[in-house]
């Protein structure tokens, strides 16, 4: 729609096709589609954790972008003036370099920054390498639990502040299950602090013990 962003709607992040991550991501939707969440995150047998991080962070920096697109004609300025998940939490933005005291500002500013950012550092081939035996840095999980973390925080502006449009749009399953596989990701390999996920503990649980 014209109304649309075309600065926070980022362009899709590719994994070339033929690498062994694109095999990887291939497998994973292969899994997702069994429909059994919990066995989809599992790092499948003999592969690496980091690329397997990798990919799936890439994943999910595709779904979010996309599901937010879908909302950001509800999420303005005006309506959107902080950037919270609910009433009691409250988001600052700070990427460590180019703003290194933590900013309030608009849940739309906050978010292009926090895509901008993520995207910036799956472009760089230092920690995100797409080619094969090019190793991760040992810094690889810090940054991808960082960029998992801020992900996150999309997640609970969306649920926390713009469901009803979601419902509206008849998008709910999408988000359910798109949040769900990503919950069940960051668990299995504990890439996000439990404080973290405050904001959407219930609706954590709720989607947990549905699968027990």
């Amino acid at each position: 729609s014209g109304s649309r962003s075309s600065k926070t709607f980022k362009p899709k992040k590719n994994i070339p096709e033929g690498s062994h991550q694109y095999e990887l991501l291939k497998h994973a939707e292969a899994t997702l589609g069994s429909g059994n969440l919990r066995q989809a995150v599992m790092l499948p047998e003999g592969e690496d954790l980091n690329e397997w991080i990798a990919v799936n962070t890439v994943d999910f920096f595709n779904q979010i972008n996309m599901l937010y697109g879908t909302i950001t004609e509800f999420c303005t300025e005006a309506s959107c003036a902080v950037m919270s998940a609910g009433p009691r939490y409250e988001y600052h933005w700070a990427d460590g370099t180019n703003i290194k005291k933590p900013i309030k500002c608009s849940a739309p500013k906050y978010i292009d920054y926090l895509m901008t950012w993520v995207q910036d550092q799956l472009d760089d081939e230092t920690l995100f390498p797409s080619k094969i035996g090019v190793p991760f840095p040992k810094n690889f999980m810090s940054v991808a639990k960082t960029i998992l973390k801020r992900l996150f925080r999309v997640y609970a502006h969306i649920y926390h502040q713009h469901f009803d449009s979601v419902m509206r749009l008849q998008e709910e399953a999408h988000l359910n299950t798109s949040f769900k596989h990503f919950i069940f990701f960051v668990q299995e390999f504990n890439l996000i602090d439990r404080r973290e996920l405050a904001p959407l503990q219930e609706l954590i649980e709720k989607l947990g013990s549905k699968d027990r």
